[in-house]
């Protein structure tokens, strides 16, 4: 599995972020809510590792992201292959220089960086269903768009093991 370096959402974001999820199962599009062991927060991933030493890392990121508060504005979707569907957070260069130090903080501990996470690959994002069919878009736009935009606040960060769901946070 991996470990990723995320900001999490404050109570407010998290809420309304989480319902948006519960709209999507409940018009049948399976939401990072009900995706493998069901225990993934909303979030905003600045880094994902593949190899890595927990302690390393954690004490690597933590000057980095104290005291981080980002507000972003979510105003549309995006879509990876395979079917993974996000919202798209405009993103100002705090956000850019953020991802950029957290990146060189890992790397310092020998981490293994997955390449979509390198300076200039990665792509903002807050994920919202894992594997969407395709047959399946038209539903989840629909109900995307019907809330969106969407104003949030980041106020924390943690590391996150997605194959538990285990969360340290920051």
């Amino acid at each position: 599995m991996a470990l990723a370096v995320c900001l999490l959402f404050d109570r407010r974001s998290d809420r309304l972020l989480r319902r948006l999820w519960d709209r999507l199962e409940d018009l049948g599009v399976p939401t990072l809510k009900s995706h493998t062991h069901g225990q993934h927060v909303p979030h905003l991933s600045l880094a994902v590792l593949r190899e890595w030493d927990h302690d390393k890392v954690m004490k690597a990121v933590q000057p980095s992201l104290r005291d981080n508060a980002v507000d972003l504005y979510f105003d549309a979707l995006g879509s990876f292959r395979r079917g993974r569907v996000w919202l798209v957070p405009a993103v100002g260069v705090e956000v850019l220089q953020l991802q950029r130090d957290v990146v060189s903080a890992v790397l310092e501990t020998g981490a293994d960086l997955h390449r979509h996470y390198e300076p200039g690959r990665w792509v903002p994002h807050c994920t919202l269903a894992p594997r969407v069919p395709l047959v399946a878009l038209p539903v989840l736009a629909a109900a995307v768009y019907d809330v969106l935009p969407l104003e949030v606040t980041a106020d924390r960060a943690a590391l996150v093991d997605s194959g538990t769901g285990q969360v340290w946070l920051l």
